[in-house]
């Protein structure tokens, strides 16, 4: 027997609740930015995912206006961090509800490097960058989609095998329902079935 729920009786908290642990597993993006006045900013955001591939565009979703949709919107730009496994705590830690104007790389100890082609720094431990600039925003209710299109992307050569980067060694993070996340299991890989007709 299965219980049906109406998201417009339903409580906003309580619907959101059961989105989020049933759309799972979610990437993440870590995203990093930049304020006008240059105060960088490091947020995981786990709306995220592919946009576009030609050309490549990512979006990722900001629930309510944070700092990382404000610094997009003030300078245009944005890089999407791997989250990997290694640096769980300090992810988690980015996520905490820092007054604007603190820079969550310095408050939580996140090691910054200088990006190439965008003015916010990528996590310098982090295996993946997807430097981008941004390509246009869409609001829906209460949360805002931004859309960047991928100019520059940064890989760590101990992550690649035969050129492709390797899930195995990438370790990304995801997230899950309520305090859950999850992190990479078995690993099956299957060729798709041509069709012969």
């Amino acid at each position: 027997m299965r219980v049906n729920i109406d998201p417009e009786l339903s409580d906003r908290t309580a619907f959101y609740r059961l989105l989020t642990a049933t759309v799972v597993p979610r990437p993440i993006a870590w995203v990093s930015t930049s304020s006008a006045d240059g105060t960088d900013n490091l947020a995981p955001h786990s709306f995220f995912t592919i946009a576009s591939v030609t050309p490549p565009v990512v979006q990722f979703t900001s629930v309510g206006r944070k700092d990382s949709l404000r610094n997009v919107e003030e300078t245009g730009e944005f890089v999407v961090n791997l989250a990997p496994e290694g640096l769980f705590e300090q992810i988690n830690a980015t996520a905490t509800d820092f007054p604007r104007g603190v820079s969550e790389f310095d408050a939580c100890g996140v090691e910054r490097e200088p990006s190439l082609r965008v003015k916010p720094p990528r996590v310098a431990d982090s295996p993946v960058a997807l430097e981008c600039e941004l390509h246009s925003t869409l609001r829906i209710g209460d949360s805002t989609v931004v859309f960047g299109r991928v100019v520059h992307a940064a890989i760590d050569e101990s992550v690649l095998l035969d050129g492709h980067p390797e899930m195995a060694l990438m370790r990304p993070l995801t997230r899950l329902g309520k305090n859950e996340w999850g992190t990479l299991g078995g690993i099956k890989e299957i060729a798709r079935v041509p069709f012969e007709g």
